[in-house]
């Protein structure tokens, strides 16, 4: 440490890891991340105000009239006095963590309604956007930076909110961003390739994910000692076989199991929620939840089986916490839509117009397989691939896209600082190992989602998929407006 004598009379009213949002009294933490590094700015920090700097690395630089304190392991420290300043504001709330590559937004809507249907107030942090009462703030990260994250359930706490959701993001669970969120269920949707650029392998990411489970406390919140609420719970997808190895490494002893179709309900210690006697619809999916003492039948608008997955994840993680099993059923069937997944566009034209975020080779298989068993003439798919992104998905993208539809555009998503071309050439690798010939290349979004709808007929069906719920591109480092919805309107207003 450095200026100790400092310490005793120091007052912080801040904590802020971006120089530029640095005010007067705050502590500035000097995070490295791979594109800068927050101890070149730290004069910057201390000119405009900040009273204390903490950091990783040994500061040899010119005097600075504040503590400078070095910590071991930088994201932790964040997450730690974080956690210290906001004064612990999970251990205030029912926290519900949801991780998995596919269904973390759609369960997190799921439990927010079914939590709201039973009078709780409720609060999301995913990737949407960050909620509760009327308040809508946009989502920068899946799961936001340790500081940002416990100031928002600080502000949630503050308005009352009684049970928070959230979805944990692989990268948060590495960096330490829920370090000392203190979780009373875990879910686990399910584990397929996806962030391999970061992760390097999928026992990497499937180890990022094990966290959230290895870091689970067994003894219930002081706050609901005398409540049904608080019930320590890891929720597991048991179909998964990633699921499978999850059940050995949580922290707890409380584990429950959900998948499609099971003849046995329970594993060993473990009870099995199952999905039997499914009835899919183009509108609605019917279906039943069994375990040991109960058949209980479901209602929902989102369809898919997929969905059914995600409805049994929501369903146990409500049944865990002795919410009324009416009122879940309740809360299921009050979820219309989830924003950008299977979001339908309503247009005038006999032909039917999805958008999804479906940017995973498991993802944009299974809506591609979801819309394929609903009654149409032709699927036509609009996609593309992100770019500064994991490189290995895109020609298994490029496979299945044309493998499942009748005709696919492959385009551009968020090309960032990648050549778009080069990433359209990454896709059309998978589709040519493929044989399938079904395709044409439109680099300009835009001219693709023009391209799709002009040569739609009556029945067909029209997935953009990619985007989803976002309203931008990322072209180079420039986030510009772009919204498919926006897109798709503009052409029928120029027919």
């Amino acid at each position: 440490m450095y200026n100790k004598e400092l310490l005793d009379t120091t007052v912080v009213s801040g904590i802020k890891y971006n120089s530029k949002e640095v005010k007067e009294g705050d502590i500035f933490v000097c995070l490295t991340g791979e594109h800068t590094d927050g101890n070149l700015f730290i004069n910057e920090a201390v000119s405009k105000g900040a009273k204390a700097i903490i950091t990783q690395k040994e500061v040899i630089q010119q005097k600075i009239n504040c503590p400078i304190i070095v910590v071991a392991d930088i994201n932790s420290a964040l997450a730690q006095i974080s956690n210290s300043f906001y004064d612990y504001p999970s251990k205030k709330i029912l926290l519900i963590g949801v991780t998995g590559t596919n269904g973390k937004t759609t369960v997190c809507y799921l439990l927010e309604s079914i939590f709201s249907a039973a009078g709780y107030k409720t609060g999301v942090i995913g990737t949407i956007n960050y909620r509760y009462n009327t308040k809508l703030f946009e989502a920068i990260h899946t799961t936001p930076f340790s500081c940002d994250l416990q100031k928002i359930l600080y502000e949630m706490v503050k308005e009352k909110i009684e049970v928070v959701i959230m979805e944990v993001s692989s990268h948060s669970l590495v960096q330490k961003r829920v370090e000392g969120c203190e979780f009373d269920i875990a879910i686990f949707t399910n584990l397929s390739s996806e962030h391999l650029d970061y992760h390097k392998t999928m026992e990497n990411y499937f180890e990022a994910k094990s966290l959230l489970f290895k870091n689970l406390k067994e003894e219930k919140k002081e706050i609901f000692a005398n409540s049904s609420l608080g019930n320590k719970t890891c929720v597991i997808n048991y179909k998964d076989e990633y699921g499978k190895k999850l059940i050995n490494l949580c922290s707890i002893k409380n584990i429950l199991l959900y998948r499609i179709n099971n003849k046995n309900n329970k594993n060993g210690d473990y009870p099995i929620f199952s999905a039997i006697n499914i009835k899919y619809s183009p509108l609605s999916t019917e279906f039943e939840i069994i375990n040991c003492l109960n058949k209980i039948k479901i209602y929902s608008n989102l369809i898919g089986k997929f969905n059914v997955e995600n409805i049994l994840a929501a369903f146990v993680a409500a049944y865990s916490q002795k919410i009324d099993v009416n009122t879940i059923v309740e809360g299921i069937k009050n979820v219309k839509c989830i924003p950008g997944r299977l979001e339908k566009v309503e247009i005038p034209a006999n032909f039917s117009v999805i958008i999804d975020y479906a940017h995973t080779p498991d993802a944009l298989e299974k809506v591609l397989k979801t819309l394929k068993s609903i009654p149409h003439r032709k699927l036509i798919v609009v996609f593309g691939c992100g770019g500064d992104r994991d490189r290995s998905k895109r020609p298994i993208m490029g496979s299945i896209a044309t493998t499942i539809a009748d005709y696919v555009i492959v385009t551009s998503d968020n090309p960032r600082t990648e050549d778009p071309n080069k990433i359209l050439l990454d896709i059309e690798l998978g589709i040519k190992k493929a044989g399938n010939t079904n395709y044409e290349i439109i680099p300009n979004r835009k001219d693709a989602i023009f391209k799709a709808l002009s040569i739609a007929s009556d029945n067909d069906i029209v997935l953009l998929a990619g985007k989803g719920h976002e309203t931008y591109q990322i072209i180079g480092t420039q986030k510009i407006h772009f919204d498919e919805r926006e897109v798709v309107y503009e052409f029928f207003n120029k027919k």
